[in-house]
């Protein structure tokens, strides 16, 4: 690793301590260009995953709909237990639950992981509740469709909540993985 890259590291690492981030064995890097989340647990690859980042581009201004890049972490973490295809409206469970590619609306399902930013270029994540969560639109999965939010499969984004704590580093980037295939 460069120097370069050992001070970011450093960096990033103290701005998680400082910002009370618990989840210190898990990072996740989404490429945006790949549309695939790697899950590393201790600095190993674990998983790769299908996603869906935003249609609209790459970025943290308010009312873009865009996905924020670079340093983000897990805040909060929603839906714990409940049925895949579980239905959230405001971080709620509403009580219905969808089958994989319902026709119709496209809300959050399943798990909701609420990111935080922790760079000035896209402090607004929370606030603008950007989320790694389910859809019931999983035909989508693989290409830019989503309106802000990093969205998974029900049982994906299921898998990674029960792995991953609050706290779990995340890392949204531009950059292809170029890592080989590893088993979900």
């Amino acid at each position: 690793m460069n120097p370069t890259r050992i001070a970011v590291a450093l960096a990033c690492g103290f701005v998680l301590l400082l910002s009370g981030c618990a989840d210190t064995h898990h990072r996740l890097i989404v490429s945006i260009p790949d549309q695939k989340m790697l899950v590393l647990t201790d600095g190993k690859p674990g998983a790769i995953y299908p996603i869906s980042t935003s249609k609209f581009g790459a970025g943290d201004r308010e009312g873009s709909y865009a996905t924020p890049l670079g340093h983000l972490c897990v805040r909060r973490k929603i839906g714990g237990g409940a049925p895949l295809g579980a239905v959230f409206h405001s971080r709620k469970p509403t009580g219905e639950v969808l089958p994989p590619n319902a026709p119709g609306r496209d809300p959050i399902v399943t798990r909701i992981l609420r990111l935080d930013g922790l760079e000035s270029h896209n402090r607004n994540a929370f606030r603008r509740c950007i989320y790694i969560h389910g859809t019931p639109q999983e035909s989508m999965i693989g290409m830019p469709a989503s309106y802000g939010c990093i969205r998974m499969k029900s049982s994906d984004v299921a898998k990674l909540y029960d792995l991953v704590g609050n706290g779990a580093h995340v890392v949204i980037t531009e950059n292809s993985l170029k890592v080989g295939p590893v088993a979900p």
